[in-house]
């Protein structure tokens, strides 16, 4: 079986998703460290308590806001990915594969 040309689109929504997952767990790596932090300045001090907000705050935006950015600079990647993938082809005649 040849792969002789990939669907930009179709290639692009699966990099998005692939992207949004990636995204979401480093989103809660990401929460857990500034959630973490965020108490620990706050604990120090009475005068920390808006560095524990702020921290609490960038935890709890990283879950929202990476998914979202993964995912929209995956679909970008998959788009570009496939269109050069699909000029590639044209001159190498595609990827072989073996599906047996």
């Amino acid at each position: 079986m040849v792969i002789r040309r990939i669907d930009p689109v179709s290639a692009a929504k699966m990099q998005g998703v692939i992207g949004a997952v990636i995204g979401l767990l480093i989103g809660a790596c990401v929460s857990l460290i500034a959630l973490a932090f965020g108490g620990l300045a706050a604990s120090q001090s009475d005068e920390a308590i808006g560095a524990g907000m702020f921290g609490m705050l960038l935890g709890a935006g990283a879950i929202i806001v990476m998914p979202i950015f993964y995912g929209i600079f995956g679909f970008i990647g998959g788009l570009i990915w496939a269109f050069i993938y699909n000029l590639a082809a044209k001159f190498t005649g595609g990827l072989e594969v073996d599906a047996s």
